[in-house]
C-alpha cells in the first residue's frame, strides 16, 4: 500500500508550523527575531500549505504565488538572501525526521527526493526573483544618484555665482601687513580668527597661519615683497584662537600705506564652498560605485547561491564523511561570508533614506543590548549601562540608529579582551545651546590609534584582516543623516570610546541643525 504523503502533511501540518515558527524566531537571523509571532505564523502556514500542493499534488501554481509575494516582502524589509533561503530550509530540516518515523525505506528515499526537489525549485525561484527585484532598486538609486549629482553641480555653480556676488557687497576679512606684522584689521578679519582687535593688531601675521599653510604662505609673501612672481589669489588655512585650522581663500597685493610699503589683503572663508565640493566628489564617487555593484550583483551574487544550495544538499549526504561535511560546511560558511560584504557594498552604494518617528534612545539601547547579550556571554564579556534617566523622546530613524550603534558595540566586542567591560552610556544636554543627545560606547580592547582617529571613517578603510571597510562608514552616514556626528577617541587607561551626538528639536529632530 502506497505511502499516505497527503494524509501525512494533514496530520502534521499543526506541529510542523508551529516548530517552523520556533525556529525562525530564534535561530534563523535578527530580522526574523524582531518579527511578530503572529505575522511568522500566518506567513509559514502559507508556505506550508503550497509546499503541500507542490509535493503531494505537483501543482506548483500556489507556491509560485507565494515565492513572488514573500521576495518583495523581504526586499523591502531589508531581509538577507541567505536568511530567507534558511528560512525555506528550515521547512525540509523538519519534515524529514516526522516522514522516517512512518514510511518505510524505500517510501522515506522517494519521498526525500519529491521535498529535496521542490525546495531546490524553491529557492531558485525566490533566488532570481530576489535578484531581480534587487537589480531593478539598485538602477533606479543609480538614477537618482546621477541625478543627485547633476543637482549638486548645478548647486555648486550657482553658489560660486551668488558668492561671488556678495564678496563685493559684505564685509570680508580687511588687513595690512608691514614689515610681517598686522598693522590694521576690520572686524571680519578679527571675527574670521576668534579673536579681539588688541590681539591682532602689532602680531606677526605668521601668528594666524595654521602650521601646514605656513610654509606656503612665507614663500608667498617673500616673493610679494621681493618683486618677484607670486599669485595674487590662494588658498591656506587659516588659525584659529581654539586651535582649528579653516579653509580661507585670500587676495592680496603689494602697494604703500601711510607712505610705507604694504602688504594688503582681503580672507574671505571658503568653508562650505570647500564642504560642498567634498560632497559633490563623494556623491560623484558613489554614483560610480552603484555602477559597479550592480555589476557584482549579477555576476557574482547568483553563482554564490548556486554554490552554496548544491553545497547544503551534498552535506545533507548520509554516505557522506565526517571531514567533508566539515569541509562543506567550512565552505558555506565561506559562501555566506561573501554574500554578506557583497550586501554590505550594495548597502553602501544606497542612499540613506530616513523615517523619523518617535523613539527614546534608552529603549533603544536596552533592546539592543538583549540581541547581543548571548554574544557577550560567549566572549567572556561584561556590559554596564548608564542610562541617563531623563533622556526624553525624540524624533528619529530608530531603525536607522539602532544599525549604526549595533554596528559600534560589535566592534565593542571584537576589539574586548577575554572578561573585559563594555559600557554603554546616555546622557541628555538639556542646558547646552543646541539640546543634544549622547551616546557612548567604551571597550577595554587597544584603542584607536591617533593617526587613525579620522581615518577609520572613511569607506573601504580596515584595519581588520576579513572587514570590508564599511561599517564605521555607515554608521557616519547615518548620523550625518541626523545632521549629528561622531568622536572616536580614547580612554585610560586602555580602550577605545565613540562617542555620537545627536541634536534634537525643531523639524523631525535633528534636521533642521547644521554643524
Amino acid at each position: 500500500m502506497a505511502f499516505d504523503l497527503a494524509g501525512f502533511h494533514r496530520r502534521n501540518r499543526s506541529d510542523v508550523v508551529r516548530e517552523w515558527v520556533s525556529k525562525l524566531h530564534s535561530e534563523v537571523g535578527a530580522q526574523y527575531s524582531g518579527r511578530p509571532v503572529e505575522e511568522l505564523r500566518k506567513t509559514v502556514t502559507r508556505a506550508y500549505d503550497a509546499n503541500h500542493k507542490a509535493v503531494v499534488d505537483g501543482d506548483y501554481s500556489r507556491l509560485n504565488r507565494f515565492i513572488e509575494k514573500i521576495t518583495r516582502l523581504r526586499l523591502e524589509a531589508g531581509f538577507l538572501l541567505s536568511d530567507v533561503q534558511k528560512a525555506f530550509e528550515l521547512y525540509r530540516t523538519i519534515i524529514l525526521p516526522l516522514l522516517a518515523k512512518e514510511a518505510n525505506i524505500e517510501e522515506y528515499f522517494a519521498l526525500t527526493n519529491k521535498i529535496n526537489g521542490c525546495l531546490a525549485y524553491t529557492i531558485h525561484r525566490f533566488s532570481d526573483h530576489f535578484q531581480q527585484m534587487h537589480e531593478r532598486r539598485i538602477m533606479e538609486q543609480n538614477r537618482k544618484l546621477e541625478e543627485e549629482v547633476r543637482v549638486r553641480t548645478s548647486e555648486l555653480r550657482e553658489s560660486e555665482r551668488k558668492y561671488k556676488t556678495l564678496v563685493e557687497e559684505i564685509n570680508d576679512g580687511y588687513f595690512v601687513i608691514q614689515d610681517e606684522v598686522v598693522v590694521f584689521a576690520n572686524r571680519a578679519y578679527c571675527d574670521m580668527h576668534g579673536c579681539e582687535l588688541a590681539d591682532v593688531i602689532g602680531e606677526k601675521y605668521i601668528s594666524f597661519l595654521a602650521p601646514e599653510s605656513r610654509e606656503k604662505v612665507v614663500d608667498i609673501y617673500n616673493r610679494s615683497r621681493e618683486s618677484r612672481s607670486a599669485p595674487s589669489t590662494f588658498e591656506y588655512m587659516r588659525l584659529h584662537k581654539d586651535g582649528r585650522s579653516l579653509p580661507t581663500e585670500i587676495t592680496a597685493k603689494v602697494t604703500r600705506y601711510e607712505n610705507r610699503f604694504s602688504n594688503i589683503g582681503i580672507c574671505r572663508d571658503i568653508s562650505r564652498r570647500v564642504e560642498m565640493e567634498k560632497r559633490m566628489r563623494e556623491a560623484e564617487r558613489m554614483a560610480y560605485v552603484g555602477h559597479i555593484t550592480t555589476s557584482l550583483s549579477h555576476e557574482i551574487r547568483n553563482p554564490l547561491s548556486a554554490v552554496k544550495m548544491n553545497l547544503q544538499i551534498l552535506s545533507k549526504n548520509a554516505q557522506m564523511s565526517a571531514n567533508d561535511r566539515r569541509r562543506a560546511d567550512i565552505s558555506v560558511r565561506e559562501v555566506i561570508r561573501l554574500e554578506r560584504i557583497l550586501a554590505e557594498l550594495l548597502d553602501f552604494a544606497k542612499p540613506v533614506q530616513m523615517e523619523f518617528r518617535q523613539c527614546n534612545v534608552n529603549q533603544l539601547i536596552s533592546s539592543l543590548m538583549e540581541l547581543i547579550s548571548i554574544r557577550l556571554k560567549e566572549e567572556g564579556l561584561r556590559a554596564y549601562l548608564a542610562l541617563d534617566r531623563k533622556m526624553p523622546d525624540s524624533e528619529m530613524d530608530g531603525e536607522k540608529i539602532g544599525q549604526a550603534l549595533m554596528n559600534l558595540l560589535i566592534n565593542a566586542i571584537e576589539a574586548s579582551p577575554k572578561g573585559g567591560r563594555i559600557r554603554i552610556k546616555s546622557k541628555y544636554h538639556n542646558n547646552a545651546a543646541i539640546k543634544k543627545i549622547e551616546i557612548g560606547i567604551m571597550d577595554e580592547g587597544t584603542g584607536v590609534p591617533e593617526a587613525l582617529s579620522k581615518e577609520i571613517f572613511k569607506p573601504f578603510f580596515t584595519t581588520k584582516t576579513k572587514g570590508t571597510g564599511l561599517g564605521l562608514a555607515n554608521v557616519k552616514r547615518i548620523i550625518e543623516a541626523h545632521n549629528g556626528w561622531i568622536e572616536a577617541g580614547n580612554q585610560k587607561p586602555r580602550g577605545a570610546v565613540f562617542r555620537v551626538l545627536l541634536p534634537i528639536g525643531g523639524d523631525n529632530g535633528q534636521r533642521t541643525y547644521y554643524r
